[in-house]
């Protein structure tokens, strides 16, 4: 199938600099799996779909009508653009505006969904709100609705424009949290990449410059231990270079036509005065760039996606701190609704059904079916007879929510894993343009989502997401040796390492979908008999800090080799020491 959505249609946002401009970000469509029908028992219908979170108790509740609400409540325009994570939203409005016996019309709210692709407008659109309310607190609600990863950017642009008119009137995200991409957005490859990442060393992908799928390339190099070349003009044989796209379909479209540049070869960091060509030879793309891809071409997999990085891409909403304390209510209501209809969405085939039809309304491109289709996810044969993953979102509901924001069982705050992530990505990449970002505790308001949890505990009711483990890693996506300093000949770690075991695990909340494979090694130093049991052991100590960290216990395997599997001399100290290390796998 080759669908073609405008540019604008599926997005990045270029997030914005702290000094100047506005930098760029992107918004996404997906879909979860295939599902069968309801089986109706009496006045009880058994949930219908592979994902469902609600029991077999759950009730399919009446779709929302299609006539206009009329309930004089709180009227919010609420700017989004076209991404499958947000059939929650659709179901819960039951149209573009407010319908009748909806969720949201039983919170007494007229929402508006607005389709907005630029992003630069978006954030006019907030600023001038904000100006406008200060003036008049009438003044009608705007939220705008953006991708998790990448909101350090945006969030401190945004707060520096906001300067002047005062700290009421900074930006906020509030936790009205729809669902995520699960699968869609991705890096797409030579099947050799995953064989042996160090296959894309020298080589280039294409993608939106600072976007979110490059974020996805950005953590699978950081994760394997190769360097990415952050100027798109010139070429570096000893990283992942990356070819700079006009737009999510352009980033394909260089690679199917074979297009190639000129540049200049740089050496530890210099230019050498020496030209080469250089092609496309990966892809991070969404919806429908992953379709083009294998339709037009093909012979590239996923190397990477967010199904994977689980964590990676959860829909997160902006407000006007003054108007969300002034609305609170409202957002409480708001984060109820979404919640009950995330719970509808996943358990029952017609609720899903209707939430692809009033996307394709809000959209106003395609129909019900393809909206559908790619929230589901599928997968196909591309032009070369390749079995490639195509699509995916999922909605979450309120124990999600709780996840999401460190209040569910666990208590680990996964956006916060992904905002520092890829905040500091940011920084690291792209010093000059982004020397910090707004941190965590001042972008996030938690403080709602926590009132709902204290307030309707029955509404916990639902299943949360959960990653079925496999008992072991067969399949690696990313591997990586860390030096953990531990006591001499003893498991026990040494303060110095808490740091980086912290980076870690925050680097294992992001890729929640994979497991982790905590592995010992040692130099040839002593006999098996006493390197081996010490691997095991230094690696079972990571492996309990990470558990006490939070992390599930099905997700961490520990093992110990001991030195049978050196990856530097041990006839050097230099490379004893390399041998010495904790390797950090993740897999499937």
């Amino acid at each position: 199938m080759s669908v073609k959505l405008k540019p604008a249609g599926k997005l990045f946002i270029i997030a914005a600099i702290v000094t100047a401009g506005i930098f760029s970000v992107k918004w996404y469509q997906g879909r979860p799996k295939e599902a069968g029908k309801s089986v109706d028992l009496g006045k009880v219908t058994l949930p219908d779909v592979p994902e469902a979170s609600l029991s077999s108790n759950a009730v399919l509740l009446p779709l929302p009508s299609a006539d206009k609400a009329v309930n004089g409540g709180t009227q919010i325009n609420w700017e989004r653009m076209a991404w499958n994570s947000q059939f929650s939203g659709m179901y819960a409005n039951g149209g573009v505006r407010t319908t009748k016996n909806s969720f949201f019309d039983a919170a007494h709210l007229d929402i508006t969904y607005v389709r907005q692709d630029d992003c630069n407008r978006q954030m006019a659109d907030l600023v001038k709100f904000a100006s406008d309310y200060k003036s008049n607190p009438n003044t009608p609600g705007v939220l705008i609705t953006f991708m998790g990863d990448g909101m350090p950017a945006f969030m401190t642009s945004l707060a520096k424009e906001l300067e002047p008119l005062g700290a009421e009137y900074q930006p906020v995200i509030i936790p009205v949290a729809h669902g995520k991409s699960f699968g869609e957005d991705q890096v797409m490859a030579p099947a050799s990449w995953k064989l042996d990442p160090k296959n894309a060393i020298g080589k280039c992908v294409a993608g939106v410059l600072r976007d979110g799928d490059i974020n996805i390339l950005l953590k699978w190099a950081g994760d394997n231990g190769l360097k990415v070349n952050p100027d798109e003009t010139t070429y570096d044989g000893t990283a992942i270079n990356i070819i700079a796209a006009n737009d999510f379909l352009d980033a394909p479209n260089k690679y199917i036509t074979g297009y190639s540049e000129k540049r200049k070869v740089v050496e530890n960091g210099k230019t050498t005065g020496r030209d080469t060509t250089v092609g496309v030879d990966g892809v991070a793309t969404w919806t429908p760039g992953d379709v083009n891809i294998a339709t037009k071409k093909g012979g590239l997999v996923t190397i990477a996606n967010t199904r994977q990085y689980a964590s990676q891409m959860p829909n997160q909403t902006i407000a006007i701190k003054k108007w969300a304390n002034d609305h609170r209510t409202d957002i409480e209501n708001m984060i109820i609704a979404l919640a009950q209809a995330g719970d509808q969405v996943r358990s029952f085939n017609e609720a899903k059904a209707f939430a692809a039809k009033v996307s394709a309304e809000v959209y106003q491109e395609k129909d019900a079916a393809y909206w559908l289709k790619y929230y589901n996810g599928v997968e196909e044969k591309d032009l070369q007879g390749q079995m490639v993953s195509l699509g995916g979102s999922t909605v979450f509901n309120l124990a999600d929510m709780a996840n999401t924001f460190g209040m569910g069982d666990d208590k680990v705050d996964r956006y916060k894993a992904v905002y520092n992530t890829f905040g500091n990505l940011m920084v690291k990449m792209y010093p000059s343009l982004m020397p910090t970002f707004l941190p965590y505790e001042k972008a996030v308001d938690k403080s709602f989502l926590l009132s709902v949890l204290s307030n309707h505990p029955e509404l916990l009711q639902g299943k949360a997401i959960q990653t079925n483990y496999a008992s072991e890693i067969t399949s690696a996506v990313s591997s990586k040796s860390y030096s953990i300093a531990f006591e001499t000949g003893s498991a026990s770690i040494k303060a110095v390492s808490y740091k980086l075991l912290d980076e870690i695990f925050e680097s294992a909340v992001v890729a929640e979908g994979l497991k982790i494979g905590v592995y010992g090694h040692t130099d040839n130093n002593g006999s098996d008999a006493v390197n081996i049991p010490l691997s095991q052991k230094r690696a079972q100590a990571v492996q309990a800090y990470l558990l006490k960290k939070g992390l599930n216990a099905n997700r961490v395997e520990a093992k110990g080799y001991g030195a049978a599997k050196p990856i530097a001399d041990n006839t050097s100290e230099t490379g004893k020491s390399k041998n010495r290390r904790v390797e950090i796998v993740l897999g499937e």
